[in-house]
């Protein structure tokens, strides 16, 4: 890729097609801080609707210096829209398409002498069947080799198999209807939510090991000597700071405790919110977010359930 097209691609990057997106994944692993480049590999992920993308936003993310750039490109209107070229061309492509009627009437009239052929051979069928039974044909029909079909017994393998492949298809269908891997659409009043996916890590407690320091082969006379200065340092301090007065116990002290509960975070939760939940697999936050919205939008909320009973589905599935 040369400068001429890395700068068509800026000024236009609806136009990015799949091997301009593999050679911008090249540019940006090589340098990671390249900005423009990143953002025109997320641009080229977004256009081909890629499972990459939503894992790309991440990597985006920890190699921008500000965020809100980001998220502002992201939610952009030229960002969002889909390429007008190859929705012409698919257009295009369509009214390209020749229909003759010739073809269509000559279609109906083979249906229409189907019909009357199948009635003939109904009647014919029906006089046969009157007709008696010649003593001849029965002897031939007797004198015919019947073959043996061989049926086999199915094993507990074929049991084991057949149910794979029907959980399989049950959680290919329940991964597709939660849109799981596709990438996340965020709109300009969902920061909240961006920043939600941002996060790459949980924060865990630091466990410190006790540390045994064994003091060897030190004088004592010296071990003395520092802890006499460090308590005549200690002793000047209470002795020049001002004394702070003790509280009384009768004061009343005024504290104030935050209850978090649905109704304060309510106006947060969205429907991409509940897809970044699916995808980072909190599945239990994922429901709750569900039933948040099933309040806030009681006139969709059968779809919500129905999304509610699918991830219930995929935690059972995924055991």
């Amino acid at each position: 890729m040369n400068v001429i097209e890395y700068t068509s691609l800026i000024n236009n990057p609806n136009a990015i097609n799949d091997i301009q997106s593999i050679t911008l994944e090249k540019i940006a692993q090589e340098f990671p801080y390249f900005q423009s480049a990143r953002a025109l590999y997320l641009k080229g992920l977004y256009n081909q609707n890629s499972f990459k993308y939503n894992y790309a936003l991440k990597i985006t993310a920890a190699h921008t210096t500000d965020r809100t750039v980001l998220f502002d490109f992201i939610t952009s209107d030229s960002f969002v829209t889909i390429h007008k070229g190859l929705y012409d061309k698919k257009v295009a492509e369509l009214l390209d398409i020749s229909v003759n009627e010739n073809e269509i009437i000559n279609a109906e009239n083979s249906k229409l002498e189907q019909r009357i052929n199948t009635v003939e051979e109904s009647i014919l069928i029906s006089i046969k069947n009157a007709t008696p039974v010649v003593e001849e044909e029965v002897l031939v029909v007797e004198e015919k080799i019947i073959e043996k079909a061989e049926y086999r017994i199915p094993s507990e393998k074929d049991y084991v198999a057949i149910e794979t492949i029907e959980v399989e298809k049950t959680k290919d269908s329940i991964v597709e209807n939660l849109e799981i891997g596709k990438p996340l659409v965020f709109s300009k009043n969902e920061k909240h939510s961006f920043q939600e996916w941002l996060q790459l890590s949980k924060l865990k407690p630091i466990i410190r090991e006790e540390e045994h320091t064994e003091i060897e082969n030190e004088n004592p006379s010296e071990v003395d000597f520092e802890k006499q200065k460090k308590n005549e340092l200690i002793d000047k301090f209470i002795e020049t700071s001002p004394k702070i007065p003790p509280v009384k116990h009768d004061s009343p002290i005024n504290t104030f405790v935050f209850e978090p509960s649905i109704s304060n975070t309510s106006y947060l939760m969205t429907e991409t919110l509940a897809r970044v939940y699916l995808e980072q697999k909190k599945y239990q936050k994922a429901i709750q977010a569900y039933q948040i919205l099933i309040l806030k939008y009681p006139e969709k909320s059968s779809f919500f359930a129905d999304r509610i009973l699918d991830i219930k589905n995929l935690q059972q599935n995924n055991k």
